[in-house]
């Protein structure tokens, strides 16, 4: 566990870390990329935080990968590459830094450092977990592949690296149906959301898709009735779901998608009002490169996703803590489900 006040302690008296309404005004242009859902107030306190990390990442030559889902400040300010969990793992293998700083949670960073294990893999928090990661375990793989014996294991990306290890593929909710639809078997087992797949079931009824019922703490609370609801009361809004949301949700959609799928749906269509039924920080990230469009209503937020802060990546760039390790056998084979997962895609052309 985090010892707060020992880390804040450290960092006030190597970092000048004060608000500084004079430094804000001086990254103004980092601020515009953020300033319809940050306010000023809240930027003067961010931005000695920013300009700390910003100096460090060159100093240890480091680089941040962060998920969508990260606060504004993290995703605008100190961030060098954004992304879903596909886009994020496709980039771990590209990045020349020594050092990969993991803005998300702890499945990610493991599969950076399983895709990049000669570099430093940081994650600012280690208790940055996932509910959906830990519905499942490798002998719960296992249990599947009895039942279904013959059937391809594709795996979620949002796992343990044993499970991944104890997989054939892996999958994001951007490729998932494009994954399972190559799969030679008639019946593809999916781990470990049972909404996302159902909801690609639906995409590939030539398949007999089987799955274990694990499920994302944001994304299961939704409810079709509140859509209806929401709906009814604000007309002509877009109601967007991702697609780890019950399928009954998704069906009252207006669009599914992943979130670059997400976002790239809101981009082009650029609709009035819109409301993303996701993590809250989705909206927040590109309100400011869409000022057309209104993003309204409610939204979830993941407790894990929100572990990760300026300061604990600042402390982590700055002890180089926590480092991320994987078992190098068990590395080895969930190398080869991501990396198939990665091939795949690029030869399916998404």
């Amino acid at each position: 566990m985090f010892d707060l006040q020992t880390m804040r302690d450290q960092l006030a008296n190597t970092y000048d870390l004060a608000p500084n309404p004079d430094l804000a005004q001086e990254m103004a242009e980092t601020f515009a990329r953020m300033d319809r859902v940050v306010s000023p107030m809240d930027w003067a306190m961010h931005a000695p935080y920013v300009a700390a990390i910003q100096k460090l990442k060159k100093e240890r030559n480091a680089v941040i990968l962060a998920h969508n889902y990260m606060t504004p400040e993290i995703y605008h300010g100190v961030s060098d590459v954004v992304g879903d969990s596909l886009q994020l793992a496709i980039e771990a293998t590209k990045v020349e830094a020594d050092v990969i700083v993991q803005c998300g949670v702890h499945f990610m960073a493991e599969t950076s450092k399983i895709l990049s294990p000669e570099k430093t893999v940081l994650i600012p928090d280690m208790e940055a977990g996932c509910s959906l990661a830990e519905s499942i375990t490798a002998e719960g793989v296992e249990e599947m592949r009895r039942r279904y014996p013959g059937a391809p294991v594709v795996t979620y990306v949002n796992t343990t690296a044993e499970v991944k290890a104890a997989s054939d593929i892996c999958c994001t909710s951007s490729n998932a149906a494009q994954i399972v639809g190559a799969m030679e078997s008639d019946t593809v087992i999916m781990t470990p959301d049972q909404y996302l797949a159902q909801n690609v079931a639906k995409e590939v009824p030539h398949k007999n898709v089987v799955w274990w019922e694990g499920s994302c703490i944001v994304h299961e609370q939704y409810s079709a009735k509140d859509l209806r609801d929401f709906r009814e009361w604000n007309p002509g809004t877009r109601l967007i779901a991702h697609p780890e949301c019950p399928p009954d949700v998704v069906a009252e959609a207006d669009y599914s998608g992943s979130t670059s799928g997400i976002i790239k749906y809101v981009t082009d269509e650029k609709p009035e009002k819109a409301l993303l039924i996701t993590e809250c920080s989705m909206a927040s990230n590109i309100a400011d490169s869409l000022p057309e469009v209104d993003f309204v209503g409610p939204c979830n937020m993941c407790p894990y996703m929100k572990m990760i802060t300026l300061e604990k990546i600042l402390w982590s760039l700055h002890t180089m803590s926590e480092p991320v390790e994987v078992d190098p056998a068990v590395a080895d084979k969930a190398r080869i489900a991501v990396q198939r997962m990665i091939d795949l895609s690029q030869k399916l052309g998404i």
